[in-house]
């Protein structure tokens, strides 16, 4: 009796050894675990047991971008996956004994039958910019989970500043635009990522590619026009640069009345034609007209130019003659024409027609707190400098994690 106790606590003993070394040893797991996956379901590595201590994932040898969990139980990737790509995650964890366990997964993502085209109108690649620009972005479809592509949109730049994202329903497709709080510091560098690959913008559509877009804001351009004073003073990094002798709509009909309030300077050409067709006035009605005018900046998409206007010089400087658009000399035109970038504000004040927020940028008239409640997510962020690359990718061996600002977007 007495070695049969013996035995069965022998026994006992190697039991609970086992069970304490099943305990310390690490254990994960991964999702996808094989197979056909959604693009729009994230890769996620959980440690049942211990900590991870790195995560690879490739397609076709690029590295996708994850982060792990502050006590570094969880990884998960960052963006949507790209539609019909193989996958490969490795993933090694530390358990308690100290010995490392590795897992590993491969899967494929199932092809988008139907794509959206995205379009980013404003800023282009490369492009120095006023410190009002807003940042557009077209789809050439019907986008119903406007959350999920939000989340998708990222902006960083050198310097802070809160921003928010607002929906409109333009005449090409649905947009959603940028506008910061405040203008923009002069001279911030600033990236703007749609990471819309494999994002589900409607039902079975999914986001068609992912774009960046570099831009710099230049110097502080900022205009003011006073349809009472006829004058446009412009300030270039807060000092008057120039004032410059106008003549605004001359009013009587709505249509040649310049609108009143915040403007962004969208582009600008010379020659431009003037034809009043694009107003409703074909030939034949009344008031018709088709012009060529030199040194057009346009500042609406109601017609509104700053442009030279050598017919109406001996009325600048104190009667309104034109039929909305901002008249100047061909001299102070080709001086602001040179001068001026996308995105510069022009503020005119005195006349009785409102610039809608929808007239081409006139994002500026709307009140803060409605320009965030037009976004689907309906919250500010923070613009700030981009996380180290190596806190957001797929190598996340140090176990750091994402910090400083949120990006736009970021949840």
């Amino acid at each position: 009796m007495l070695v049969g106790a013996t035995l069965a606590a022998g026994l006992a003993g190697c039991s609970e050894s086992a069970s304490e070394r099943a305990r310390n040893a690490a254990e994960l797991a991964i999702s996808p675990g094989g197979g056909a996956a959604l693009p729009d379901v994230p890769i996620a590595v959980q440690a049942r047991r211990g900590t991870i201590e790195n995560v690879t994932v490739f397609t076709n040898g690029t590295p996708v971008q994850g982060a792990l969990s502050a006590d570094r139980t969880q990884w998960r990737s960052r963006w949507s996956l790209d539609p019909g790509r193989e996958y490969t995650v490795r993933a090694t964890a530390v358990g308690k004994d100290g010995k490392s366990r590795t897992a590993t997964s491969s899967f494929t993502t199932v092809k988008a039958k139907k794509k959206a085209g995205v379009t980013v109108d404003a800023p282009y690649d490369k492009e120095t910019v006023g410190v009002g620009i807003p940042i557009i972005v077209r789809f050439d479809r019907k986008v119903t989970d406007r959350a999920a592509v939000e989340r998708a949109l990222e902006v960083s730049s050198d310097r802070p500043v809160e921003g928010a994202w607002h929906w409109f329903e333009g005449d090409e497709g649905p947009e959603v635009v940028f506008r910061t709080r405040q203008h923009w510091p002069a001279h911030t560098k600033v990236r703007f990522q749609a990471h819309l690959s494999g994002v589900r913008t409607g039902a079975n559509v999914y986001g068609g590619k992912n774009t960046t877009v570099d831009f710099t804001i230049g110097d502080s351009h900022i205009s003011k026009v006073g349809e009472d004073t006829h004058k446009m003073v412009v300030t270039v990094n807060g000092k008057k640069a120039r004032t410059i002798l106008t003549s605004m709509g001359r009013g009587g009909l709505r249509k040649y009345t310049t609108t009143n309030g915040d403007h962004l300077t969208m582009d600008k050409s010379s020659p431009e034609i003037m034809d009043s067709s694009t107003v409703g006035c074909g030939p034949g009605c009344p008031g018709y007209y088709r012009l060529t005018v030199y040194s057009a900046v346009r500042i609406s998409d109601s017609g509104e130019f700053v442009h030279s206007a050598p017919w109406s010089v001996g009325d600048q400087g104190h009667d309104n003659v034109s039929h909305g658009c901002i008249n100047v000399s061909p001299s102070a035109a080709k001086w602001f024409y040179n001068l001026s970038y996308r995105g510069d504000p022009i503020e005119v004040t005195g006349t009785s027609r409102e610039l809608e927020p929808d007239n081409g940028w006139g994002y500026w008239q709307m009140d803060w707190n409605d320009w965030v409640n037009g976004g689907a997510l309906k919250r500010p962020v923070t613009t700030g400098p981009r996380a180290d690359a190596s806190t957001l990718s797929a190598q996340s061996g140090n176990g750091a994690q994402p910090t400083g600002p949120r990006a736009a977007g970021g949840d």
